[in-house]
């Protein structure tokens, strides 16, 4: 299994180093040390406390979601297309036809159907992934 220094697992969750340390030292994320005495983090203990920090914020959200994304078209789910595994959202934003590719468990989460309002918010036009 995969471990993560303190500094990397600070990266991937997006706080500081010393956050992952006081987190660790309060006993909220699991550690182990190497033979040089440096402190680690398991992969999956680092994944499950970050799904758990996900879950933490998204329960303290009520004024809306927080998002860098500037380009934003409120309008009508026109259609919803779903597969075993993804699904097809269409969405008219006035005279904009917005079509979005998601996972089925993505849609049945939001409860996207037709006829009910949506917001389709664009970043850009390509998505690169990438293992890291």
């Amino acid at each position: 299994m995969r471990s993560y220094s303190m500094g990397r697992a600070a990266r991937l969750l997006g706080v500081s180093p010393d956050t992952v340390r006081r987190w660790a030292d309060a006993g909220r994320l699991p550690t182990s040390r190497d033979e040089g005495g440096r402190r680690l983090v398991a992969g999956e203990d680092l994944a499950a406390f970050a799904a758990a920090l996900a879950a933490d914020a998204a329960e303290g959200e009520d004024d809306g979601p927080h998002t860098s994304v500037r380009n934003s078209f409120p309008g009508i789910v026109t259609a919803v297309r779903l597969g075993d595994v993804a699904a097809q959202v269409e969405i008219q934003a006035g005279p904009h036809r917005l079509v979005s590719l998601l996972t089925r468990e993505a849609v049945e989460e939001l409860g996207l159907a037709v006829g009910m309002e949506a917001v389709a918010r664009v970043k850009s036009t390509n998505v690169h992934v990438d293992r890291a």
